[in-house]
């Protein structure tokens, strides 16, 4: 067994004022977002340009954080949700869904597509290998924070929590998640992209490789308390939420490959023209 390095959740503490960790990883994932995002413009001919980077990070941090407050009380706190609507506003609680924040940077995407006049598989195409950072950086929140640990386990990494009331040797699931949500996908994303592909098929593989992963690691990840499994003594909500995930991933790296439709550049003059109508 290894021993839980207990880091203390607050990164900086200032009387009753506190950064928590937590809150530095987001931080970490819009700017390792915006920097790669930047880089990746420079070399899309024309396709992306800076101002367009920063709005997109900007219009899916809201995405983020909206829709994963969302998802999570849908989701995760339903019950609670119907009982005292006002839950939702209580973000100092905790409680953030990524399934949630996934459809919340989708609408979001829909409007900055709207925006810049793009399709919206070119958006989510171009954005998608730069997801995992802030995956990754999440899941190290998580673990530093001591939630969403795993199961019980006797493997030689397995680790104590000090937030687990059972206090078991647990699996740090939050770091296989680090290292496929955040270093795997990172990977994938990363190398399929560095050449031009059809539409949807940079989308569809995120969907399908984050789907897999998280299906994969939900077998080794304590369920939420509040919902346990949802089948079979093993099924969990987190798997549900993300099978749909693969199989649409699948249809659209099928679909792109048949297609073979790549992105085209907006004529400046209609881009001048939706800007003059901020």
């Amino acid at each position: 067994m290894i021993s839980y390095p207990n880091i203390d959740p607050r990164a900086i503490s200032i009387g009753p004022l506190a950064v928590h960790w937590y809150g530095i990883m987001y931080l970490i994932g819009f700017a390792g977002a915006y920097a790669l995002g930047m880089y990746r413009a420079k070399r899309s001919n024309g396709l992306w340009t800076s101002e367009m980077v920063s709005d997109a990070i900007f219009y899916g941090a809201l995405g983020v954080i909206l829709g994963g407050r969302v998802g999570y009380s849908v989701f995760y706190q339903f019950p609670t949700l119907l009982a005292d609507p006002l839950s939702i506003l209580r973000i100092w609680e905790g409680g953030m869904s990524f399934h949630g924040g996934l459809l919340g940077v989708i609408v979001a995407m829909f409007f900055f597509a709207r925006r810049y006049k793009k399709h919206l598989v070119d958006v989510t195409d171009f954005l998608a290998p730069f997801v995992p950072i802030g995956l990754g950086a999440g899941r190290l929140g998580n673990f530093i924070g001591g939630e969403l640990w795993g199961k019980p386990t006797d493997v030689s990494w397995a680790m104590v929590f000090p937030n687990d009331p059972l206090q078991l040797a647990r699996h740090p699931s939050q770091l296989y998640q680090f290292a496929l949500e955040g270093v795997v996908l990172f990977g994938i994303l990363w190398f399929f992209s560095q050449k031009a592909k059809p539409r949807f098929c940079i989308s569809g593989l995120f969907l399908l490789c984050y789907g897999l992963f998280r299906i994969l690691v939900e077998f080794v990840r304590e369920p939420d308390a509040q919902i346990g499994y949802l089948a079979f003594g093993w099924v969990t909500q987190g798997q549900v939420l993300s099978l749909p995930m693969v199989l649409v991933g699948v249809g659209l790296m099928v679909a792109g490959f048949k297609l073979k439709t790549f992105p085209e550049k907006e004529p400046l003059k209609n881009l001048k023209k939706s800007q003059s109508k901020r």
